[in-house]
């Protein structure tokens, strides 16, 4: 029986590149391809290329997904946490926005970087925005 596989790496010809180890290497700031050079070279901006093994990282397209993935998570654990603090306590107003504010902005700042670095290292395993040593098929047909 034909196993029946998924992905542009089948299709193409292309290996397969490591999809969750790639991400893990991003999560923890460590470059997608090698896991040993930097990832960034601020708190978000991602180096240009690994000073490791070379692998250019600059055209990468993360653009907000990394900003609404840490809202849909940040989200649904304050909300969560606040509803359970909610039901069980008399909190002031005051005193929930002295602990819900705070939580919300350091979760946020907090996951923010990581999951920028998973995003990348998705683009990367995915062959994605240039990883492929090819351009992008809109910046090759402009007419499309």
């Amino acid at each position: 029986m034909n196993e029946q596989v998924f992905g542009g790496e089948h299709h193409s010809g292309r290996p397969a590149r490591p999809l969750w180890e790639a991400m893990m290497r991003g999560l923890r700031g460590r470059c997608p391809h090698c896991g040993d050079g930097k990832l960034f070279a601020s708190y978000v901006k991602t180096v240009d290329r690994c000073e490791v093994c070379g692998e250019e990282i600059h055209h990468h397209r993360a653009d907000d997904l990394p900003a609404y993935l840490v809202i849909v998570i940040v989200g649904h654990i304050v909300v969560g946490a606040f509803m359970a603090v909610e039901a069980t306590t008399d909190l002031t107003v005051l005193q929930h926005l002295a602990i819900w504010v705070p939580l919300t902005i350091i979760g946020s700042l907090a996951l923010l970087r990581p999951i920028k670095g998973a995003v990348v290292g998705l683009q990367w395993a995915l062959y994605m925005h240039g990883f492929g040593g090819k351009e992008d098929l809109v910046e090759t047909h402009p007419e499309l």
